[in-house]
């Protein structure tokens, strides 16, 4: 299958793609900088904040060649055209402050290009968080990009994560900077907040098992580890598994704003970025319905086993002796 992913360079995405590749699957990466680009697959030009970018991309109608001179695979044989049979859609905006307006308009373009030109189905990486319950700005969001990417009447496949687990992963990195910068932490109340973790590559291998899946039309999954846990156990755990003291000690009065700028002074996560993120951490984010299990089963990792996996990828990248 011929399969576009949006977000290609990116955590979640540059994984992605390998994985695809392994799979048997013809690989389009786009991204804005194609003469760049390095991973697996065929580069192609697009940015979902530039819509006139996006028809050439998802259509395959580029002269044949990625804007870094490589000639594409041949044409499917089973579609007798180089447009993507399915596409990733794994962008977002959370470091601009108008992320949710920016994500919606970008979530739109790329739903009624994908429509236009043909793809049968979009895979789109959300989030997790009860409908029930007042959701962040940042999980709306990820909501609302669910429906707008069905603007062009593509099937839309979700799966809804909370925090992945993985190097090089925004939410990971301020779990391990928080430990590996504070000994003694003073922390806000969502430290008690509940969530279910689940390992990078599990939550590959769910996307990769997704383009499959036989669906009649749009469906949103959830997806999480075995373990449903508090923030604080969280950043206790990682605390164990590297040696490292930790004493944590939760304020009731650190509002969402000043978390965020204890963030960007601690970790190396902007302040945009960590407020989003924070104003998301009050939320719960737990597995309600996990249909996805009988659909895809295997054993996802713990998460100590996803903490190790981290650390030994950032420690291979820091010290690649």
């Amino acid at each position: 299958m011929r399969v576009l992913v949006a977000g290609a360079t990116g955590f979640v995405g540059r994984r992605l793609c390998r994985a695809l590749q392994d799979a048997g699957h013809e690989v389009v990466a786009m991204t804005r900088h194609p003469d760049d680009y390095s991973g697996p697959g065929v580069p192609v030009h697009g940015d979902v904040h530039a819509p006139d970018s996006l028809p050439g991309a998802l259509s395959g109608d580029d002269g044949r060649r990625g804007w870094s001179g490589a000639t594409l695979p041949p044409r499917s044989a089973t579609t007798g055209t180089g447009r993507a049979d399915a596409a990733y859609y794994l962008v977002h905006s959370l470091d601009a402050p108008d992320f949710a307006r920016r994500d919606a308009a970008a979530a739109q373009a790329f739903g009624e290009a994908a429509g236009e030109a043909g793809v049968r189905r979009i895979v789109y990486l959300g989030g997790l968080g009860d409908d029930a319950d007042a959701l962040s700005a940042h999980l709306r969001s990820r909501r609302a990009v669910e429906g707008l990417l069905g603007a062009g009447g593509v099937a839309v496949t979700t799966l809804r994560a909370g925090i992945i687990v993985g190097h090089g992963g925004i939410s990971w990195e301020l779990t391990r900077q928080l430990v590996q910068h504070l000994p003694v932490m003073v922390t806000p109340t969502w430290v008690r907040t509940r969530t279910q973790p689940i390992a990078i590559d599990d939550v590959v291998r769910y996307l990769v098992a997704a383009l499959t899946l036989p669906l009649p039309g749009s469906r949103a999954f959830e997806i999480g580890g075995p373990e449903v846990l508090e923030y604080v156990t969280m950043l206790r755990r990682v605390a164990t598994i590297e040696h490292r003291p930790l004493l944590v000690l939760p304020v009731p009065l650190l509002s969402p704003g000043l978390s965020s700028w204890w963030l960007a002074l601690v970790t190396d996560v902007d302040t945009a970025t960590g407020r989003a993120l924070v104003d998301s951490m009050t939320n719960e984010v737990v597995v309600r319905d996990d249909a996805i299990r009988a659909l895809v089963p295997f054993e996802p990792m713990s998460y100590d086993q996803a903490v190790r996996q981290a650390l030994r990828e950032r420690a291979q990248e820091t010290d690649p002796e």
